[in-house]
């Protein structure tokens, strides 16, 4: 570290700056005349804005700050209620209501079983390793409760993540080791993305994170003479330092364009023969589905632009300007957030495949690159901090995005990965880290299921709308009041999060809920193993700093750790992980598929027998296309200013919204069919609710299409009813609950269909940010 460095840092820390980090970046931050100030990291070169939240949500009035019971679960005890969502808080003493609750778990877990009891959480509450609220709580539940059911995979990658493991192999792997940004920036000659890899995805990050070097990479790599080409109804999926060339395609039909192209490359002879021989299986049964030998439909360029509205010629001239160069295929999360979401990822595969670029620097398949922060970077050398969850003793489980299925039909089957399952019978859902009511989908079909519970326990620092429809709601600390070690498995620096505010009211950390709770339930030693949070983070920190020593490092007890900066811990070599090997052994390196090979037609996928995901790729067209009542195409992702709904009540979140809503996007070519201008405030709605919204017009977006982000806090104007309008701009009353398909039953919250109309009415009041009475 340069003098000029090291001295700006003692500056800092004189100035009373300390060190802390988030999953939006590292920084450090300060109490000054009462107003919290936050900085970004002095070594990342493209600091995340959306830190900038923190100061306005510190003592936000959204904040809770008392424990609160719902009036009619504590008038009338544990049952199903249509009041949930609608009904009063009344506030209660930390030990009076530990009490009830410890009666209500112990009620479940001895009179029931802890199969009833359902662990939800989402892992994104913080990025310590310690005050982690998925670990804490499954924690607990393992070891107070004897165990709990669980949900499995993701929002964001329910279908790959099940999918891949049949085809390709170890999701991890093919995520996180494999092309990385610095091969991109040396190697790569044509980027083609699929979704593209819009950099306010690649900015968070489930842990820690230091650096942000998505934009130079690419930036580099451009100017080296790479070319970017962006497969995406929105222009802004990539950012403008790519110079990308934009190919506006339909939502939800890539699948046919990429099908499209490999017919092209077929026919023409380009595609690597050699390496589909050597390294695929079941190439010679998708080619036949391909060239329309088995069905009498050829996926040529021509049909592929009927269904992508991308022209013939412009799908064929991609094909040819693919072929020969170091070429990387990437498909993004978002694709396969919809209807067949498997379709997409695996045909990204068969693309890559085709060209025999797979396990080349550079050049081959990222799923998912961009899509977070610690994808297409190097692993760490030693271990980082990681609490135990213990054992769980309930082995049911369900696919994450089912929840309201399984809520509303307890003992009914359904199929996931080749499995016939039958959902459990939940009495009570324990809720810790997560927001259901950003992340789900149907919003109004979630609070039936949610008013079928006996108990719904949330923990939680502000009044969402999940808190809302609580029975219990216990405040916890926000990252910034409690001290942690922040640090990630995919970057390097460990940051020691020091606290900068006192708790917010009576807010406690989790770790202490869980702790006192455990005593009621008679498992607080084993829950704490007598440790204090400050004893956590010493025996935490161990495995790292043994590490290091190990490896003849130098390794900083903790508490030199604790008295300092952070430092960087050592990272494992770019060798583009078991693809590279594969590529370059195939006999010694095997893929862990069944095949051991790259699986074009998995044998697995057809035994299973599903209409809605055969054995090869295939073009499956949307069951839910635009009609005459709902002609628009909405493209519900992530929000820009937030990460998913956390801080909406942030600075930061606050100066984007348009007259307190959310902000829509639209062409002008479609606000003017509708008689709508810049600035208005328009209704979007279906079959399945509505919500009003501010928009802006751009034609940096495909005609047909509005593009409204997720994140915005539900906001009924009238909670009484069964479809209230949401008053802020929520898509997910406007999404369809529906898996992807049977084989892995993801999330399908990306797109959905809409009637859209500007909204002329009173404007009503935004109170989402209130506390309930």
């Amino acid at each position: 570290m340069s003098e000029a460095k090291v001295a700006e840092r003692n500056n800092e820390a004189e100035a009373g700056f300390t060190p802390h980090t988030s999953h939006w970046g590292v920084f450090s931050a300060r109490m000054q005349d009462g107003e919290l100030e936050v900085r970004p990291h002095k070594d990342d070169p493209d600091p995340n804005d959306i830190i900038q939240n923190f100061p306005a949500a510190l003592r936000h009035r959204a904040r809770i700050a008392q424990p609160m019971v719902r009036r009619g679960w504590l008038e009338n005890g544990p049952g199903a209620d249509e009041r949930r969502g609608r009904d009063e808080f009344v506030p209660m003493s930390w030990n009076a209501v530990l009490d009830l609750l410890g009666k209500e778990l112990s009620r479940i877990r001895d009179g029931i079983g802890p199969g009833a009891i359902f662990g939800g959480s989402y892992g994104w509450s913080s990025a310590g390793r310690f005050h982690h609220a998925q670990s804490q709580v499954h924690r607990f539940l393992n070891i107070a409760c004897g165990g709990y059911v669980k949900s499995v995979n993701t929002y964001s990658s329910g279908a790959s993540s099940v999918l891949i493991p049949h085809i390709i192999g170890d999701y991890e792997g093919i995520t996180k080791r494999n092309v990385t940004w610095e091969q991109i920036a040396e190697h790569s000659e044509i980027v083609i993305a699929f979704g593209g890899m819009a950099l306010k995805n690649s900015m968070v990050a489930g842990g820690s994170i230091s650096k942000h070097v998505e934009r130079g990479a690419m930036a580099r790599a451009a100017q080296r003479g790479c070319n970017f080409v962006l497969v995406s109804p929105l222009r802004a999926d990539l950012p403008e330092e790519t110079k990308a060339e934009w190919v506006a395609c339909i939502p939800g039909s890539d699948t046919a364009l990429m099908m499209g192209i490999v017919h092209t490359l077929v026919v023409e002879s380009k595609h690597d023969r050699a390496f589909l021989e050597r390294y695929t299986a079941g190439w010679p049964v998708f080619e036949r589905y391909l060239l329309g030998e088995s069905d009498g439909q050829p996926k040529d360029a021509a049909w592929a632009a009927r269904i992508t509205g991308v022209a013939a010629d412009e799908i064929t001239a991609l094909a040819r300007r693919l072929h020969g160069k170091r070429a990387l295929v990437v498909v993004s999360h978002s694709l396969q957030r919809a209807e067949y979401g498997e379709q997409p990822v695996w045909m990204g595969m068969v693309l890559a495949a085709a060209l025999g670029q797979i396990g080349l620097p550079g050049g081959g398949y990222n799923y998912a690159l961009g899509a977070i922060a610690y994808y297409g970077r190097r692993y760490n050398a030693v271990p980082t901090p990681t609490l135990s969850q213990g054992k769980n003793g309930v082995r049911d489980f369900i696919p994450v995005a089912r929840i309201a299925d399984m809520l509303l039909n307890p003992g009914e089957t359904y199929r996931y990965n080749g499995e016939t399952r039958t959902y459990p019978d939940i009495k009570l859902v324990y809720w810790a880290g997560g927001n259901p009511f950003h992340h789900h989908q149907d919003l109004n079909r979630l609070r039936k299921a949610f008013a079928r519970l006996d108990t719904l326990v949330v923990h939680e620092l502000a009044w969402t709308a999940t808190a809302r429809h609580a029975d219990i709601v216990l405040p916890c600390t926000m990252t910034l009041e409690r001290e942690d070690i922040g640090g990630n498995a995919n970057d390097p620096l460990l940051v020691p999060m020091q606290p900068v505010a006192a708790p917010y009211g009576e807010a406690r950390d989790d770790y202490a809920i869980f702790a006192d709770l455990a005593e009621r339930l008679g498992a607080r030693e084993a829950f704490t193993e007598g440790r204090s949070v400050r004893q956590w983070l010493e025996h935490l920190y161990e495995p790292t700093r043994a590490g290091l020593a190990a490896a003849g490092l130098p390794a900083p007890n903790f508490a030199e750790f604790w008295a300092g900066e952070g430092f960087s811990l050592p990272q494992q070599p770019d060798d583009g992980g078991y693809l590279r090997a594969f590529r370059d052994d195939p006999k010694a390196h095997p893929l862990p598929t069944p095949s051991g090979r790259l699986e074009v037609y998995s044998e697995t996928i057809a035994s299973f027998g599903e209409a809605d995901c055969p054995g090869h790729p295939t073009w499956l067209g949307p069951a839910y296309a635009p009609n005459e009542a709902t002609p628009y195409v909405l493209v519900a992702n992530q929000p820009r200013t937030r990460l998913h709904s956390q801080f909406d009540f942030g600075g930061h979140s606050g100066a984007s919204k348009h007259r307190g809503r959310e902000v829509a996007t639209m062409h002008p070519a479609d606000a003017k069919l509708c008689g709508i201008s810049e600035g208005d405030i328009i209704r979007l709605f279906n079959e399945r609710g509505a919500c009003l919204a501010a928009v802006t017009l751009t034609d940096g977006i495909r005609r047909g299409v509005i593009q409204l982000p997720t994140g915005a806090w539900y906001d009924p104007a009238d909670p009484d009813e069964d479809k209230p309008l949401c008053v802020h701009g929520n898509p997910n009353v406007l999404t369809r609950d529906i898996g992807t398909s049977a084989l892995a039953q993801g999330c399908t919250g990306q797109l959905t269909t809409v009637q859209v109309q500007r909204f002329d009415g009173n404007l009503p009041p935004i109170q989402a940010y209130d506390p309930p009475v």
